[in-house]
């Protein structure tokens, strides 16, 4: 019977991806939904867009304290937040290499855990799947946004190899970071992300847990790919 009612609401599967920062599920979520001619969804970029348009709307000071939901979901409703294949798009202005600043990240791993922002973004997240025919990523999916998904994978990898991917691409962008400095981060935003009370970072019971360390992007997609074809056959 649930399984008929979800049919019922959506014509095509949603494919849920979560995982912690740099286990590479932008990467292998974009590749999937390729190959499977889905949409892909990065609510990551959402959160980081929006913590953007947070970071020039207060000072630091200001987000620091913690008072501002009620402002800060104002500022939400506020502002135009859209995904153009890779690109991210702030009010219409492309912010795709603003939002990868470590800042911008850890500002948004803090800003998500506010109940105000976290409801407005499962609102637009919820309605960008409602028809199905989409892979979407981030820490929630499988167990908040989508818990009746059809598909749910955890994609995680040991931390040093999470790091090492993350160093490389910020190093790529003109960062002075150290490894041990990323590395620091990464381990700090892990246990914030998984503490907090609000959807906290976890596998969803029934998703199926993928580690990546050892193995290629290609590999990954492949695996998911072949679950996901494997229990579509009739």
């Amino acid at each position: 019977m649930a399984e008929e009612s979800r049919q019922r609401r959506r014509a095509r599967p949603v494919v849920a991806i979560d995982g912690p920062t740099g286990a590479g599920k932008t990467t292998v979520a974009r590749a999937l939904a390729a190959a499977l001619g889905f949409t892909h969804v990065n609510t990551g970029a959402m959160y980081r867009a929006f913590a953007l348009a947070a970071a020039m709307r207060y000072t630091e000071a200001d987000l620091a304290k913690g008072a501002l939901g009620a402002r800060l979901g104002a500022l939400l409703n506020s502002i135009s937040i859209t995904l153009d294949g890779p690109r991210v798009m702030l009010n219409g202005r492309d912010v795709t290499d603003a939002i990868a600043a470590p800042a911008i990240a850890d500002l948004a791993s803090r800003l998500s855990a506010l109940p105000a922002v976290r409801e407005r973004m499962r609102e637009w997240q919820r309605a960008a799947g409602r028809d199905g025919g989409i892979v979407m990523e981030g820490r929630d999916i499988g167990t908040v946004i989508f818990p009746d998904a059809e598909y749910k994978f955890y994609l995680t990898a040991r931390d040093e190899v999470r790091a090492r991917r993350r160093f490389a691409e910020l190093a790529a962008r003109g960062s002075d970071l150290s490894f041990g400095e990323v590395l620091a981060q990464l381990r700090e935003r892990d246990a914030r992300d998984s503490a907090r009370a609000l959807a906290p970072l976890k596998p969803a019971p029934d998703a199926v847990i993928i580690d990546a360390s050892d193995l290629t992007v290609t590999q990954v997609v492949a695996l998911m790919r072949a679950r996901v074809e494997q229990a579509s056959r009739p």
